[in-house]
């Protein structure tokens, strides 16, 4: 029972809080830095690809915490979901992908085959040009309804179902605010529609009697507001939006360009936090967004303009390498440390998924939770699949 697995997950979750709750990047050094001093030097040692690997990869994560701390072992087990049985797709002529990048048709087409046939019709929710719905219009021979918000991406759609000839409509709504969508005895599908969208889907579905469902959610935190409402009902775990963020903060398709960006970001972020400790003697203060354009010049550059936000007083050019170093320094330590918070990311997606799913469980259907492809292929890769009865 899926529900077994969400109570046990229930109650290890809030027993190690104080690990993934933390933010190192807000805190120099997290409270379990004093509990467990073994495990935070380990950490703090560790070259740089061995950093690399575990940031991204949680169940070697999760293996490293466990020597240190032998109950967290526990988890690996109830994060481990079975993979979902994948079908034959009935072969396509290649126009039926026309614009859709390669990594993003490969998710389409594996959703598609992890997916069985359910219902009389099939709405595709939040389904952008429809690109999902138009393949399984295609191998399921069944009327597709797309909804999607944007009215563009809606007659971009549409002509492109049109050149299938298809049965294939779009409606332009807002999903959160269909008052007759999804219709009884439908098949609902959805690949990464983030937070409120799915969490909209799956109630107001389930209250109309859709067929099934098969849900890849996404986003978690969109839509929530200081704290994550559970669906399925009260459980001990109490997540904040930061928390529940940090269970989708993994990507594995982020090129080596766009890393050493990242790194830099966030070094220059720190550098400023340290400049800004020293002259407002505060602790952490959350960031506004930075424009993109303001780490395109120097350091010297981003420090003057962040202060000047800030209404601090301006740095002296003599000081900013100092301030500089010190950043790269705390993003060095930020690295290292965060690895113990994302030891505990795919824990949390699972209980958030489990949320759901139980949610459905409830109320009549039979649910199966598993991975449809491979986290290589997107991290985002939990399926929730119910059938009615």
């Amino acid at each position: 029972m899926l529900e077994d697995r969400q109570r046990q997950l229930d109650i290890l979750l809030p027993t190690f809080h104080d690990l993934w709750h933390p933010q190192p990047f807000c805190q120099s050094r997290p409270q379990w830095c004093h509990g467990w001093p073994a495990l935070a030097e380990d950490l703090l040692t560790l070259a740089d690809a061995d950093v690399a690997h575990l940031n991204s990869d949680g169940a070697a994560a999760l293996a490293l915490l466990a020597r240190h701390i032998p109950a967290v072992a526990e988890i690996t087990a109830l994060v481990e979901l079975p993979q979902r049985h994948r079908g034959v797709l009935v072969e396509q002529r290649s126009s039926w992908a026309w614009e859709i990048p390669g990594r993003k048709k490969q998710q389409i087409e594996a959703f598609a085959s992890a997916s069985q046939c359910g219902g009389n019709s099939v709405i595709d929710w939040c389904g952008g040009k429809g690109h999902l719905g138009r393949l399984l219009a295609l191998q399921w021979q069944l009327p597709v309804h797309t909804l999607e918000i944007d009215p563009v991406l809606c007659a971009d759609g549409a002509a492109l179902a049109s050149r299938q000839h298809l049965d294939h409509k779009f409606l332009n709504i807002d999903a959160l605010t269909a008052a007759d969508w999804p219709k009884r005895g439908q098949h609902a599908v959805a690949l990464h529609a983030c937070g409120d969208l799915h969490r909209r889907l799956i109630e107001r579905g389930s209250s109309v009697g859709v067929a099934r469902f098969d849900i890849a959610p996404c986003c978690y935190h969109r839509g929530v507001g200081g704290t994550y409402q559970p669906l399925s009902g009260r459980l001990r775990s109490t997540l904040k939006r930061d928390d529940v963020r940090l269970a989708v903060t993994e990507t594995v398709t982020a090129s080596a360009r766009l890393t050493l960006q990242r790194d830099k970001e966030m070094a220059w972020k720190l550098g400023f936090d340290c400049y800004r400790r020293v002259i407002s003697l505060d602790d952490y203060q959350s960031f506004k967004p930075v424009p993109a354009a303001w780490f395109r010049g120097s350091f010297v550059e981003f420090l003057t303009l962040m202060a000047a936000r800030q209404a601090l007083p301006q740095p002296a050019s003599t000081v900013s390498g100092e301030f500089e170093a010190a950043g790269w320094r705390r993003q060095r330590e930020v690295m290292r440390l965060s690895i113990v918070r994302h030891a505990f990311r795919r824990a949390l997606e699972v209980w958030l998924a489990l949320d759901l799913a139980v949610y459905l469980e409830d109320r009549g259907y039979r649910v199966e939770v598993g991975s449809f492809c491979e986290r290589q292929l997107t991290p985002r890769n939990l399926l929730i699949s119910a059938q009615l009865g």
